[in-house]
């Protein structure tokens, strides 16, 4: 008899491990709908610049995405688009030819149209040196009109290892407002046998610098499941997090996929928690989180109850993107380098995956558009409900059908069906209209979201996805 705790929390959700056991299995992670293994190779530059012509003509903000996709050394849990070099110099190569892909693509936008949001991801941005960075930022203002507003959002990912204080200094001189740290875990073991050797002092001041130079928003990744973690360990890295009471934080589960990402061969199946021990991680997060009074947001974020994104959770107006959750849902997202994923308008577009083939399309003077997808009706509309489900947790389904002309029960009538069993285990309801996931079936936004998706049920060859929580 399974004698795992339900913990009840204010988090939002119940941790009930027996249920997230059974019914923990692969599913997408819906940054997008329809997800980007559907996307395809007749959507090209013609495809973009319409919607870019239908976006002018709403006029929305603008959020800006860069990858940088250079490390100095491989994080063997790491599925990130990244390049291994030692070669700084190659940053400045780097920039260089996303000014070209930036100064080609501006143009296309009416000049009004304001940049409320820019996030650098990566990859890791800070392999980018100071001046490189500089000129990075000063050529993207110099090419966009960029937001003057109190509220505009500038963020970027840091690896601790490879920033300084003052390195932060000029991060803020930039107009950076938010930053993100990796950190994973503190364990000393852990970090030896995913080739990240990290300390906690110079983790400790990055995050001060951070808000002496009046960053607004310090955000930091944990992941739970990775080779040699305990419960001892992890726990004592909750405890050192928690004690600098980071505004926003990222629980992500390891997904071991050494078929698809080749560091993640280095790491030794033997060395991995079990399932059951898995669960326990995140059972010990959920725990400390709710403890220090974190807010769930969806998926593996949570935040302070006064920080941006909860507020935005409370008042029905969050979003979630390729950058993860946002307060900007209003705007088209237009993403700059390698691998890069663009949402504008009705539509969707990425970069070239390899940094080869993408720098050949910048130097032949093309739009550096690999692959795309136009959203249909259905797209659109299931794409609206997908969204409402992963950024709070619940859908009036006849709201949302009669803003897209439809009888919700009718329309949905299948889909209501494979709901049914995550019903029967009480993790979602269906009542007065209303599709929203239970307590218990929070932190399983993945599953129900799914019965959604048309794209899953007519797939031959289903793409490899992450599981939803082990």
């Amino acid at each position: 008899m399974d004698t795992t705790p339900v913990l009840l929390n204010p988090l939002g959700w119940t941790f009930d491990a027996d249920l997230l056991r059974r019914h923990d299995r692969p599913g997408p992670r819906y940054t997008s709908y329809p997800t980007a293994p559907h996307f395809h190779d007749g959507y090209g530059p013609a495809d973009f610049r319409s919607a870019v012509d239908r976006s002018n003509a709403a006029g929305r903000p603008l959020s800006l995405y860069v990858h940088v996709p250079y490390c100095t050394s491989p994080c063997f849990y790491c599925g990130c688009n990244r390049v291994i070099s030692r070669d700084r110099s190659k940053g400045e190569r780097y920039v260089d030819q996303v000014l070209v892909e930036a100064g080609r693509v501006a143009p296309l936008f009416d000049a009004g149209r304001e940049v409320i949001q820019l996030h650098l991801g990566g990859g890791t941005p800070n392999f980018l040196e100071p001046q490189q960075l500089r000129r990075l930022i000063e050529g993207l203002a110099s090419r966009f009109r960029f937001s003057e507003r109190a509220e505009r959002d500038f963020s970027i990912e840091l690896d601790p290892r490879s920033v300084s204080v003052a390195d932060i200094g000029l991060l803020a001189e930039l107009g950076f407002n938010r930053a993100s740290l990796g950190v994973q875990d503190f364990d000393p073991e852990v970090q030896q046998a995913i080739n990240r050797v990290q300390g906690v002092d110079e983790t400790m001041a990055i995050i001060q610098a951070c808000r002496d130079n009046g960053m607004r928003s310090v955000n930091v990744d944990l992941i739970y499941g990775l080779p040699r973690q305990t419960l001892a360990g992890f726990g004592r890295t909750l405890d050192t997090v928690m004690a600098v009471r980071p505004d926003r934080l990222a629980i992500y589960g390891y997904a071991h996929l050494p078929h698809m990402f080749k560091a993640q061969r280095q790491i030794h199946d033997a060395d991995l928690p079990d399932p059951e021990q898995k669960l326990a991680l995140l059972g010990l997060a959920v725990e400390r989180l709710s403890a220090a009074g974190y807010q769930y947001i969806g998926m593996d974020h949570f935040a302070l109850p006064d920080e941006d994104l909860s507020q935005a959770q409370r008042a029905g107006s969050l979003h979630r993107n390729f950058m993860g959750y946002t307060t900007h849902a209003d705007s088209d997202l237009l993403g700059l380098g390698v691998s890069a994923i663009s949402r504008i308008d009705n539509s969707y577009s990425q970069n070239p995956r390899d940094l080869k083939e993408w720098e050949a399309r910048i130097a032949a003077e093309e739009l550096p558009v690999w692959r795309g997808l136009e959203l249909d009706a259905d797209d659109l509309l299931r794409a609206e409900l997908i969204q409402q489900l992963m950024c709070h947790g619940r859908v009036d389904g006849r709201a949302l059908a009669q803003r897209h002309a439809v009888d919700f029960d009718t329309y949905f009538a299948e889909e209501l069906q494979s709901l049914q069993g995550l019903q029967q285990d009480g993790l979602a309801s269906y009542r007065d209209g209303v599709v929203a996931a239970t307590r218990q079936g929070r932190p399983l936004l993945r599953l129900i979201a799914m019965c959604f998706d048309r794209y899953l049920k007519a797939a031959q060859q289903p793409a490899r996805y992450s599981r939803a929580i082990g």
